[in-house]
């Protein structure tokens, strides 16, 4: 068991620092991060995620992060972030596709599909949901590998 949780950190494409490219990136109503970098690392049969960057709208520092199993299983962030959400849940569709559903107090507010290029150098999110407003927001952020 420990070998095969191992095994899937090393190979897991997820894993490394994400820096957002915000001339590729699309945020709907927006407005964009100025910056976001998002650090990945592979945990067993899961994931520790952190980000940290700089909001446009109101120019602050912006951080979050969680621990979260590939179990569809809700999993606690630890600060808010731009969504509103406080807990998120994932699922590994193949080695380079995951789904994420975001919630604020139970109820759904943001479900993404993250997926690596084959080659590991670009991920995109493509992330559908709803704003503190209640707005409807569709992102889709791309990021390069560090």
């Amino acid at each position: 068991m420990l070998v095969s949780g191992v095994l899937l950190a090393q190979s897991n494409p997820f894993a490394g620092t994400w820096k957002l490219n915000t001339t590729e990136s699309r945020f709907s109503p927006g407005p964009a991060p100025e910056s976001q970098t998002l650090t990945l690392e592979a945990q067993g049969n899961g994931v520790k995620a952190s980000c940290e960057g700089t909001a446009a709208h109101y120019g602050s520092r912006t951080a979050w992060s969680y621990k979260a199993n590939y179990d569809g299983e809700d999993n606690p962030i630890s600060e808010t972030w731009r969504g509103g959400g406080d807990t998120i849940a994932l699922k590994r569709i193949d080695p380079n596709t995951t789904e994420s559903t975001v919630k604020r107090g139970g109820e759904v507010v943001r479900t993404s599909r993250l997926v690596v290029s084959k080659d590991g150098k670009v991920m995109t999110i493509t992330a559908k949901g709803t704003n503190w407003d209640g707005q409807p927001v569709s992102d889709v952020l791309v990021f390069d590998k560090q």
